[in-house]
């Protein structure tokens, strides 16, 4: 991998919040984005490959019926894949309204919420999703992403922690958690983290992408690009490789905003 022209500049607080974010927005051109909290079984469920068109189906099924929990729940899904943030966000805050206390459609809410960039309100959303009777390590995960992006990166970690209380060693869970280190430029913690998550074996490809930008950041461009390419067709593999020459040599220090595949993911 050829060093970049910026490289000197990488571990300015401009560069990791650069590069956190463009890991948060979820690039789908190289597949590499950040593992988010999911929220709730059935949120996470997986929406379908085409988001334009799962959006046609669900919405044909929601409009049908505004007040069927699972169709408002995948339609808003469907506009969250893809980049319909202000459709997402009415479309699970009228679900919400139809269904009180459906746990589920306020987790997507808290999400679309943090998709638009209202992260104090996706926070209290997601508060509200959680039941502390009944702990959600999703939910709690995702209110850990969100405190992230609101710089209250200790007080994330704490939700994290309780995460893994429950779920212990959870790949999505330690890798928001070695997000939140990079943020905070512990790169070394980050590194540590993350390859905690990818050493469980058979974890989403996006865990061994962040310990890519992790490593990248840190110097060692070489083996940052073996740990992306690993696996991976020739076409993805390049992708993959430009992607974090990108993020390597990012300069902006664009918005945080939370986004992620109903994945859960930092959801």
């Amino acid at each position: 991998m050829r060093q970049p022209p910026c490289l000197a500049r990488l571990l300015t607080t401009a560069a990791v919040t650069a590069i956190l974010a463009a890991g948060l927005a979820g690039c789908k051109t190289a597949g590499m984005s950040d593992i988010t909290g999911s929220l709730g079984a059935r949120a996470e469920a997986p929406v379908d490959a085409d988001p334009a068109r799962a959006a046609e189906v669900y919405g044909e099924r929601y409009r049908a019926n505004p007040k069927d929990a699972d169709a408002a729940l995948r339609y808003g899904q469907a506009l969250r894949a893809n980049g319909q943030r202000a459709q997402a966000v009415s479309v699970f805050e009228q679900a919400t309204l139809t269904n009180p206390g459906n746990r589920s459609l306020l987790a997507g809410y808290g999400r679309a919420l943090a998709d638009a960039g209202s992260f104090q309100r996706a926070f209290d959303v997601l508060t509200t999703a959680h039941s502390p009777a009944n702990p959600d390590w999703r939910i709690l995960s995702a209110q850990g992403a969100v405190l992230d992006q609101m710089g209250r990166h200790d007080e994330a970690r704490r939700y994290y922690d309780s995460a893994l209380k429950i779920r212990p060693e959870e790949p999505s869970v330690l890798s928001n958690l070695g997000l939140s280190y990079m943020l905070s430029k512990d790169l070394p913690q980050a590194e540590a983290t993350l390859r905690r998550a990818q050493g469980r074996g058979n974890v989403d490809p996006r865990v061994r992408q962040n310990l890519g930008l992790v490593v990248g950041l840190q110097g060692r461009f070489g083996e940052a690009e073996s740990i992306v390419k690993a696996d991976l067709p020739p076409d993805e593999a390049a992708a993959n490789v430009v992607y974090l020459k990108q993020m390597l040599s990012s300069k902006g220090t664009p918005r945080l905003g939370a986004r992620d595949d109903d994945a859960p993911r930092r959801s």
